[in-house]
């Protein structure tokens, strides 16, 4: 019976059915506002938990369906809480035009609760939000939200972990670990996984090499598409700790370990800002960023929530980061982003940052024909997809507010006349109405002209970089290098969003022969093209690559000049298969 009745109390919070019993200006309301909130906080917690749970079964499954279900219901989920609280607070609250000082207080009683919350940090990041949707905040307001006040990451305890120190008899040890887990079918699968793990792990020596290793892996295990990856370290006597991660697969329904990770690159490709979020269960999100990052110090902490699932407080954190290179904006300024200008986009960012700032242009010139609401849609729709490690997360912010002397006179020249409405002008500042923040990487066209040596492996990735794309049903419409960009580690990714569309919404043809010289040399094509037609056999006229490197490419990659490779891919995805795309290369997998 408690239960029931709790229960139907949260029900009566979220309605505000019981929040009208104490005046606005009130203590008691006051105290009243901070557990209702709070209130909407578990909800939303609960809610996250329970669909991060299901990525178990359905890996188990390889449920694909059921998996991108709970993904977009999860993405989606922040949102929904949120406007949801907001919603009973202005039932209850009313007119947030004279409510500034209860809200000052309702903060302090809920930064009290919260302050022992092992997720303090996603708890400050939802009352900022429902602080956004009432009040008209431009720029920031520290006595109303939470700033840079959360625990940091630093401090604290790390993720709970299973562990075993290896003896001469590695393979036990091993099978130990994987029994915790509670993944493989049958304890003789276990036994061989560890067979092969123990095999890698000593290049084929024997076991007892192993002797003393301590291995430590995160007590969760984190799934993504159909794969599940269990995540961690491994010391040898008198080394430093290295990572070890374990990628599982599943072949007619018997999970198996496909790759064994121990490189910190590879760990940076699994966590990358390129790919879909994780499922992984956790009290404290915190604890497992820190543990993360005993595997990549060099990861920026908003890429590694993002990662987990925790989008918006990645974003905060993103903030985070900003605020601290605007403390540097004398000695340095946003500028043009390097590289081509965009005909639909302002890019721009500062030398130092990792960081690049995208605003719609108000206007875009020939050929491009979209409009700012369907441009708007591409940037949701790849958010909202799977990014198969080739296209660059987005993170969109409304009313960010930045010095005027922050901006180079060049790029605020631009604002002016080009995106008047994505900007505005507020005395010395400059309001960002709505920008799109993601990882700056090296244009490809810039990358060949200036990095000869890398430039065939990095036009061979472009061309897998399409494929992948095309496998998880997305044509990048626009497919020249501008829009392609180089990563740190060398890979080459997608992230001009405008022409986007997906696969399965094209129509590939060959180009009809022409019947005569007039057809053969016309500027204009001599038959019927709709709008969705696309003809791969023009793609080398776009292609604006030197000459050596377009042998190079055309030697690897002639099949996409066909339309026999896009139909092809278009009748899988048509037929319900899920391709797989592996965050790691054969390098990592087991024998």
């Amino acid at each position: 019976m408690k239960a029931v009745s709790h229960r139907s109390a949260t029900e009566r919070h979220h309605r505000g059915d019981d929040a009208g019993t104490c005046e606005p200006g009130h203590p008691d309301a006051h105290e009243r506002g901070a557990r209702i909130l709070l209130a909407g906080f578990r909800a939303y917690s609960c809610r996250f938990a329970r669909l991060t749970a299901r990525a178990r079964r359905h890996f188990l499954a390889q449920d694909a369906e059921g998996m991108k279900r709970d993904y977009l219901e999860r993405l989606d989920l922040y949102g929904t809480m949120v406007g949801r609280m907001a919603g009973v607070l202005n039932r209850w609250m009313g007119s947030a035009k004279n409510g500034c000082a209860d809200w000052q207080a309702i903060k302090e009683r809920y930064a009290a609760a919260v302050a022992t919350y092992p997720d303090r940090e996603i708890a400050e990041t939802f009352f900022n939000s429902i602080t956004r949707r009432r009040y008209p905040i431009v720029g920031v307001a520290p006595t109303m939200e939470f700033i840079d006040t959360s625990e940091p990451t630093e401090a604290g305890p790390l993720a709970p972990i299973h562990q075993v120190v290896l003896s001469a008899r590695a393979v036990a040890g091993v099978d130990s670990l994987l029994a915790a887990f509670q993944l493989h079918a049958t304890p003789a699968d276990r036994q061989r996984d560890a067979e092969r793990i123990v095999a890698m792990l000593t290049k084929g020596g024997p076991s007892d090499l192993l002797a003393g290793a301590r291995i430590e892996m995160m007590a969760e295990p984190f799934f993504r598409d159909l794969g599940a990856y269990l995540v961690g370290r491994m010391r040898k006597p008198g080394q430093i700790a290295r990572p070890l991660i374990l990628a599982l697969r599943c072949r007619k329904g018997i999970p198996y370990v496909d790759a064994l990770l121990q490189r910190e690159n590879q760990v940076r490709i699994l966590f990358s800002y390129t790919r879909s979020h994780f499922f992984v269960k956790t009290h404290s999100p915190s604890a497992l960023v820190r543990f993360i990052r005993t595997l990549m110090p060099r990861k920026r902490l908003a890429e590694l929530y993002i990662a987990l699932g925790y989008h918006k407080h990645g974003k905060t954190e993103i903030y985070r980061e900003l605020s601290a290179h605007l403390a540097v904006c004398g000695a340095e300024q946003f500028d043009f982003s390097p590289g081509q200008r965009g005909m639909v986009m302002i890019a721009f960012n500062m030398p130092s940052d990792d960081q690049v700032y995208k605003v719609i242009r108000d206007r875009f010139d020939r050929p491009k024909s979209t409009t700012r609401t369907e441009v708007m849609g591409k940037y949701d729709y790849v958010f909202k997809h799977d990014r198969a490690g080739r296209l660059v997360d987005v993170q969109t912010f409304e009313g960010l507010t930045v010095d005027a002397c922050c901006f180079s006179a060049a790029l605020l020249a631009e604002f002016e006349t080009e995106a008047t409405a994505a900007v505005a002008f507020a005395g010395d500042q400059v309001v960002l109405k709505h920008v799109y923040v993601e990882r700056r990487v090296t244009p490809l066209d810039l990358f060949i002209r200036h990095q000869p040596d890398a430039a065939a492996a990095a036009i061979d990735d472009y061309g897998r970089a399409i494929k992948d794309l095309a496998r998880i049903n997305v044509f990048p419409g626009d497919m020249l290098l501008k829009n392609f960009g180089v990563t740190r580690l060398g890979r080459v990714v997608f992230y001009d969003y405008d022409e986007l569309c997906p696969l399965t919404d094209c129509r590939f043809r060959r180009l009809p022969p022409p019947n005569d010289d007039l057809q053969a040399f016309s500027a204009e094509p001599w038959f019927m093209v709709e709008e969705q037609d696309v003809f791969p056999e023009e793609f080398r006229f776009f292609l604006g690559m030197p000459t050596e490197i377009k042998a190079h490419f055309l030697e690897r990659h002639a099949d996409l000049l066909s339309p026999a490779f896009w139909r092809e891919t278009q009748d899988r995805i048509l037929a319900g298969e899920w391709i797989h795309i592996a965050p790691y290369n054969s390098d990592g997998r087991l024998e």
